[in-house]
């Protein structure tokens, strides 16, 4: 038996425009661009991918699932992704090697600092 990991999906309140958002972030491609199932891939034919689909509602809550991100440059990601239309997440208090950001429909990610040894 064996398990690949495909997709996230992300509930969108406009999938075009969240998924053209993280292709961008992520410098990935777009593999379908419908608005009822927008999908980025690092490359075409190659996954894990993500998938945006439509929903009505809106974000009211703190994600119970969010993806961490490690760049060579912690300080220069964050301020590219800030450019892009990133936002500090409100909830973040206290020290973390990481930063918390929320995408453009308030989905939060982290960018995480340089990767510590293991002791």
């Amino acid at each position: 038996m064996s398990l690949e990991w495909e997709q996230v999906n992300v509930d969108a309140a406009d999938p075009v425009a969240l998924g053209r958002w993280w292709a961008e972030a992520l410098g990935w491609v777009v593999v379908n661009d419908s608005p009822e199932e927008f999908e980025i891939q690092p490359e075409k034919d190659r996954l894990p991918g993500m998938i945006f689909a439509p929903v009505p509602e809106t974000k009211t809550i703190k994600n119970r699932l969010h993806l961490d991100f490690r760049p060579d440059d912690q300080a220069a990601e964050v301020a590219r992704l800030l450019a892009l239309g990133a936002r500090h997440w409100d909830g973040a208090y206290g020290e973390f090697p990481w930063v918390t950001l929320v995408d453009p429909e308030g989905n939060e990610f982290c960018v995480l600092g340089e990767r510590r040894p293991h002791s």
